[in-house]
């Protein structure tokens, strides 16, 4: 199970990786980064996209009411399979540019998790579907202690 570096250095080697970050999306602090940052600043991104991030974890837009359980903590809901589904509502995010893609991936952890990982692609040279697939597998490897 990978920890922060290694699921960064790991997000790096797909194809067209400009840069990674993992973000706390309540402080809006990287808890790491490598490569380039869209801005030149890191903190600045991570500030930013902690933003993107809560509004559409906490928005009714993205996390519609009736989605939730009866507990109205907006955390446990049931799928259209009858599957339980705990967690925050939102999975992941895509964002497209004329540059480039950016993708966020929340964090599912044991404790109340804030984190996301965070990845800016190339437009012209990345895959938005394999960037996809890789993101959610390194979320759901990694380790935070």
């Amino acid at each position: 199970m990978p920890g922060i570096d290694e699921c960064l250095y790991e997000a790096m080697t797909l194809p067209g990786a400009r840069g990674a970050a993992i973000v706390d999306w309540t402080s809006g602090l990287a808890l790491g980064s490598v490569g380039d940052s869209p801005n030149g600043d890191h903190e600045a991104t991570a500030a930013e996209t902690a933003e993107v991030a809560r509004a559409a974890a906490e928005y009714q837009a993205f996390a519609p009411v009736d989605d939730a359980d009866d507990t109205g903590s907006g955390h446990e809901a049931e799928g259209a399979d009858g599957a339980d589904r705990k967690g925050l509502p939102v999975e992941d995010l895509m964002l497209t540019t004329q540059s480039g893609f950016h993708l966020i991936r929340y964090v599912e952890t044991t404790f109340d998790s804030s984190v996301f990982l965070y990845l800016w692609l190339d437009r012209h040279i990345g895959n938005l579907a394999m960037a996809r697939i890789r993101l959610r597998s390194l979320a759901e490897r990694l380790v935070l202690v």
